[in-house]
């Protein structure tokens, strides 16, 4: 049974910068897709970015994430992280990270639905 802990979430004034943090503990998969998701009270669960490994590793961002957000995993530590920066108002939401032990293609990497494990979420605010 493969489990997700997020961590790293907070406040942040506007411009400014976090690090989320999903550690997977269970098994390591050959072929996978971890990826965060975001959701704001009131609206769909969103995608974010997600990394893929099929033998080469790959990483897949929303419009609104590329260029500030960037995501890796140190595999020593089996965790998956979110670089958040130049953060906005707008990214204000309950971040979650999700895996599923297959490569998804890029039609279906942005489908909540196709993950299979889920952590419980960590709050980014961003105010000033």
């Amino acid at each position: 049974q493969e489990q997700l802990i997020e961590s790293g979430g907070g406040w942040v004034q506007p411009g400014g910068s976090l690090r989320l943090s999903c550690a997977a503990s269970g098994r390591t998969f050959s072929r996978y897709t971890i990826g965060w998701f975001r959701e704001i009270p009131g609206k769909e669960r969103e995608f974010v970015a997600c990394l893929r490994w099929s033998g080469a590793r790959h990483t897949y961002y929303a419009d609104f994430a590329r260029g500030r957000f960037t995501i890796s995993r140190d595999n020593d530590k089996n965790t998956v992280y979110l670089q958040m920066n130049s953060l906005k108002p707008e990214d204000t939401a309950v971040y979650y990270c999700a895996a599923v032990d297959l490569a998804l293609i890029t039609t279906t990497m942005r489908d909540p639905e196709r993950y299979d494990y889920w952590g419980q979420g960590t709050q980014v605010s961003v105010s000033s």
